[in-house]
């Protein structure tokens, strides 16, 4: 006789503080490389890119660098996405080592954090998260 299908393995859906926190920290690090400001610096900073002011000799006009490219903010994408674009793929192919490290070291960390602290972290959920914040959520 076959064997019967077994039924599907249910879980309780809960957020993790740790998993958000791990997760900022990537984005974080993703950003600080790629837009050389954080999560919140992306979306709160002011547009300040362009080109700079260039020299006219004669009839001809030379331009020079352009600015406020240290920091690309969302400001920045929405008023010159050309120029915003092509920096955040230029600082990309800069900072790909140092972000691959740095995210390859946080992964890392939580791992043996996690596994080092398993049974503090199961106390706290237990006797605090969830009398607290309920079932749902967890450390």
């Amino acid at each position: 006789m076959a064997k019967g299908k077994k039924g599907k393995r249910r879980r309780r859906a809960s957020f993790s503080i740790l998993n958000a926190l791990e997760a900022a920290i990537y984005g974080e690090i993703l950003m600080r490389g790629t837009t050389g400001s954080g999560i919140i610096s992306f979306f709160t900073g002011e547009g300040d890119i362009g080109i700079g002011p260039g020299e006219t000799i004669g009839a001809v006009t030379t331009y020079s660098q352009p600015v406020g490219i240290g920091e690309i903010s969302l400001t920045d994408l929405m008023q010159e996405p050309s120029l915003a674009l092509a920096t955040i793929s230029s600082n990309f192919k800069s900072n790909l080592l140092p972000m691959s490290l740095a995210a390859f070291t946080t992964s890392i960390s939580f791992r043996i954090g996690r596994r080092m602290l398993r049974r503090p972290l199961a106390s706290v959920n237990r006797n605090l998260v969830k009398p607290v914040l309920g079932a749902g959520i967890r450390l």
